[in-house]
């Protein structure tokens, strides 16, 4: 075949589909779709816009997959009926304010810098600095999303669910790991571990499924804090890509010391394959550690499993979560 130039330019125009998308969330588009008004007319009533504006823009979404069109009626796609509109419990709208806020944008504006460099600049800190607002805006997003692969790390878990639990949850988050893991399991207690104010989403989550009984918070940083135990359960959630290998040993290790004898880390992650670019949507995420984070990067699991056999697991599990693109490790002591 000749060469061909497409991809470059749709590369090159590829902000115009995200603002496209985020313009649309932010009329409401996809829930006055839902709702019955499909027209463009109606569609301008509804969300206060141009007909003619309405009709670009749903034109373009239409083109990119969001919608469907037949005659002059416009209908939402599976995907974007499941996580476009705004009363469906799986609603996105909140992750994609989070991944397009100034801070992170301005970080792939100086993506150049951080290739020279290997990671963004030290002093900053990136997403990693010192108790970041950003982690707060993104336990309030990313919950919907992570409730799948929450649900499906759940299921590694195992063994009667009448039996008791002691589980960390480190760098909790919204906190939905350990949520999923406690509603399994009626009797197990959870410990969330993170920045104070980001504690506070995880604490709202907890008592709005009901487990403020079995919750406990534990505020401050995953590297200087004492973890405590003996827990039976340590989660390692979507954080050591944050961290240099060596990082990575020392919360691998404070994991292992403050798991009981028989204790299990449960850590999920993006982890590519050993050519680091399959599968795609996992592989590619090391361009967001390198972006935005002085060290991170998306490990493989032969780099994982050394990490964790370092600081004394007896083995490793690898387990694919699909549908998601995320994978999950199961370390044993």
């Amino acid at each position: 075949m000749p060469p061909n130039p497409a991809a470059i330019f749709d590369t090159i125009s590829a902000y115009q589909r995200t603002d496209a998308l985020r313009t649309a969330i932010e009329l409401d588009l996809f829930t006055h779709i839902a709702g019955g008004n499909q027209t463009a007319p109606d569609l301008a009533a509804a969300t206060s816009a141009s007909p003619k504006g309405v009709r670009i823009l749903a034109d373009f979404l239409t083109i990119h997959g969001f919608l469907s069109k037949a005659g002059d009626r416009y209908a939402l796609t599976p995907d974007a009926a499941a996580f476009l509109d705004r009363k469906s419990p799986a609603y996105m709208g909140g992750v994609v304010d989070f991944m397009l806020t100034p801070q992170l944008r301005g970080y792939f504006e100086k993506l150049t810098d951080a290739v020279r460099r290997g990671g963004a600049d030290e002093a900053d800190g990136g997403t990693v600095s010192h108790d970041n607002p950003v982690w707060v805006a993104f336990a309030r997003a990313m919950m919907p999303l992570m409730r799948m692969p929450a649900n499906l790390l759940a299921d590694l878990v195992g063994g009667e669910p009448t039996r008791p639990l002691r589980i960390l949850d480190v760098a909790a988050g919204h906190g939905v790991f350990g949520i999923a893991i406690a509603e399994r399991f009626p009797h197990a207690h959870v410990t969330a571990l993170d920045w104070a104010n980001v504690l506070a989403v995880a604490a709202e989550n907890a008592e709005k499924s009901g487990l403020a009984d079995r919750y406990k918070l534990l505020p401050g940083s995953a590297f200087d804090l004492d973890w405590g135990g003996p827990y039976d359960l340590v989660l390692l959630t979507n954080f050591l890509h944050h961290f240099d290998a060596a990082a990575c040993r020392g919360l691998a290790k404070k994991a292992f010391d403050a798991l009981a004898p028989g204790g299990r880390a449960l850590t999920l992650e993006f982890i590519p394959d050993a050519d680091r670019v399959n599968p795609p949507s996992t592989a590619g995420f090391a361009l967001v550690m390198l972006a935005t984070t002085p060290s991170g990067d998306a490990y493989t699991f032969a780099e994982y499993d050394a990490i964790f056999a370092g600081a004394g697991f007896a083995k490793s599990e690898y387990h694919a979560l699909l549908p998601t693109n995320q994978q999950a490790m199961v370390s044993f002591k």
